[in-house]
């Protein structure tokens, strides 16, 4: 029995620049078979596709996902900052400017030149 082939897109985005190649697929293949096939790292040699993050349409998909017709593979590049990591450092900075570290402070030293001077 012959496998019908699926068109399916596979993306890559940094800040500077933005690709999607189109492939044609057997159906059984699955998002990883995928990406592996792409010459995506003609473009961003920087992408190693056997352990990229990968989703389809901005949300993160199983190694057996069944893909469709018409899915775009996304591979999303490594995280710079734990997103907790960052909430924890302004948290922790919000609540310095409210123990005194903040405005106030500032308007309490420009009293005191006024007092004096």
């Amino acid at each position: 029995m012959e496998t019908e082939n699926l068109h399916i897109e596979i993306a890559y985005a940094t800040p500077e620049q933005q690709v999607i190649l189109e492939l044609q697929v057997a159906s059984d293949s699955t998002p990883r078979d995928v990406v592996l096939q792409s010459d995506i790292e003609t473009y961003f040699p920087e992408i190693d596709k056997q352990t990229c993050d990968i989703g389809i349409f901005g949300k993160a998909i199983r190694p057996d996902h069944e893909l469709c017709n018409g899915d775009r593979i996304e591979i999303y590049r490594p995280l710079l900052a734990d997103p907790k990591e960052v909430r924890k450092r302004r948290a922790a900075e919000g609540m310095r400017m409210k123990k005194g570290g903040g405005k106030d402070e500032g308007k309490a030293a420009k009293a005191d030149v006024k007092a004096s001077g």
